[in-house]
Parts: C-alpha cells; sequence; structure tokens
C-alpha cells in the first residue's frame, strides 16, 4: 500500500477559483473585501508568507493592502496603528505577521485587533467560540487541515487523532476542531514519556513540532491518515516536513508532502475569513 497523497496546493486552487466567483457576486452587491497586512521588519520567511497570501489576494480579485514598518517601530506606534485599522469602517480583516520584534508583545497585539477584524483567528474572544463550537474565525492552519480532511472524505468522528506539539497556533487548535468534530483527541509535546506508542494507536496524526522528518513509519497505524504541518530548510537549502515522507508513505493511507501540502492552504482559510468578515460586516 502507498498513501494517497494529499495536494494542498491543487485543493487550494480549487477553493479559490470558487471564491473568484464569490468576489465578483459580492462586488455586484456592493461588498468589497479588504484585507490588511502589517509587516513589521524585514524577517525573510515573514516577507515570503505576506507575498504568498498578497498573490493568493490579488489572484481572487480581493483588494489588500501590506503596511511595511521598520523593525524599530515601538509597540505604542503598531498599537496606534491598529486602532485606526479597527476603526477603518473599508478594512474587513487585519493580519499583523508574526513572529514580531522581541521589544513588543506579541499578545498585545492580537488583543488589540478587533475580533470581527480577526482573520488569523487568535483573538481570545474567537479562540473561546472556536472552543465552544461557536460560529468564529478558526485559525488559519487547522482550519486548512480541517478542510482537506473532510474534501478527502475522511473519517474524523469516533477516530482517535493525535496531534504532536502544542503551540496557540497549530497544535491545541486542531485538537480542539477535531474534538468539535467527535474524534477522541491526545496531545503529545516535548514532555511525553511514551510519545512513539501513543502516536502508534492513532488513526489521525497531525505533526506540527518543528524538527525534520522526526517521525518515520515505526511510529504509524498501518493505514493512518498523516498530516505533516512542518516546514524545516535543510543545509542543502531544499525544503522538508516533520514526517520522513518516503517512509511514511508505505505506511499511511493519506499523506500531505512538505511544500505543496498544508501551506496553500492555510492562505486560502485566511482569504475565506476575510470573505466572511467583510459579509459580516455588510450585514450589520
Amino acid at each position: 500500500m502507498t498513501a494517497t497523497i494529499i495536494y494542498g496546493n491543487q485543493l487550494a486552487e480549487t477553493l479559490r477559483v470558487k471564491m473568484k466567483e464569490e468576489i465578483v457576486n459580492l462586488k455586484r452587491k456592493g461588498i468589497d473585501p479588504k484585507l490588511t497586512v502589517v509587516l513589521i521588519g524585514d524577517h525573510p520567511a515573514s516577507k515570503s508568507y505576506v507575498s504568498g497570501k498578497q498573490k493568493a489576494a490579488d489572484y481572487i480579485g480581493m483588494d489588500s493592502e501590506l503596511i511595511q514598518l521598520p523593525a524599530e517601530t515601538t509597540e505604542a506606534e503598531l498599537l496606534s496603528l491598529i486602532d485606526q485599522l479597527n476603526q477603518d469602517t473599508v478594512v474587513d480583516g487585519i493580519l499583523v505577521q508574526l513572529p514580531l520584534p522581541a521589544h513588543i508583545d506579541e499578545q498585545l497585539v492580537i488583543e488589540a485587533i478587533r475580533p470581527s477584524k480577526d482573520v488569523d483567528g487568535f483573538h481570545p474572544i474567537n479562540i473561546g467560540k472556536m472552543m465552544t463550537n461557536q460560529d468564529t474565525f478558526l485559525p488559519c492552519t487547522p482550519y486548512g487541515i480541517l478542510t482537506m480532511l473532510k474534501l478527502y472524505d475522511i473519517d474524523i468522528a469516533g477516530k482517535h487523532a493525535v496531534v504532536i506539539g502544542r503551540s496557540n497556533i497549530v497544535g491545541k487548535p486542531i485538537g480542539q476542531l477535531l474534538l468539535n468534530e467527535n474524534a477522541t483527541v491526545t496531545y503529545c509535546h516535548s514532555k511525553t514519556a511514551n510519545m512513539k506508542e501513543l502516536v502508534q494507536l492513532a488513526d489521525i496524526v497531525i505533526v506540527a513540532v518543528g524538527r525534520a522528518r522526526m517521525i518515520d513509519r515505526s511510529y504509524i497505524k498501518k493505514g493512518a491518515t498523516v498530516i505533516d504541518v512542518g516546514i524545516n530548510r535543510l543545509d542543502d537549502g531544499t525544503l522538508t516536513g516533520d514526517v520522513d515522507f518516503d517512509s511514511v508513505k508505505e505506511q499511511a493511507s493519506y499523506l500531505t508532502p512538505v511544500p505543496k501540502g498544508v501551506g496553500p492552504m492555510t492562505i486560502t482559510m485566511l482569504l475565506k475569513n476575510t470573505i466572511k468578515a467583510a459579509i459580516n460586516h455588510a450585514q450589520k
């Protein structure tokens, strides 16, 4: 058995074509979704992510604006800008690209964004709504993973899902989303004593730890679904995930590659959240 490879880039393309049509229809009704991205400094990975977001927004016909500020921008200046964007009725979604310089309190910035414009899905109010299974903006990477599973008709209800990694951006929220879909969820992390034994019990494995090829086939139950969120650059410049792809593909039933896996879906869900924000704002 060789795994079916879930190419997130192909799924993302299909979804973006539909969004293109949706934007055209919304504009006819006078709704013109706008995303504003704030980038502090010139962190190469952040610049690359922001460029990908802008290209995707342009592709679907969404108005997107990049506000680029120097690395020495103060916390007060950034909070003042967020306040202006919160008040700006033209702006539907605000995204402050993380990580921020060390002198700026990330949590303070996240909480400064109005929940109705928090298209990253990181505001505590939106996280709380997600926890209690209410309609809200879901964090983009977990939302992308859930969408992939659903588009491939992979059963979640009643399945045992193991999430490796407990970040606020991926690990914790994807576990909660799977729980909301009636999976039984186990979290593994750096302090988990018997990780391999736990992962071997999983029907669905989500790996988000940032360690190149950490998970090989010996961790994976025959026929499990494996979603690799990790992006690691090797010494030779190539990108690889947290999963040893060649080894695991002989063991899993479904597997995402790196690159062309989860990443394109993350950006697509950001666009979806921004469209949702614009519709919400128009209805108020």
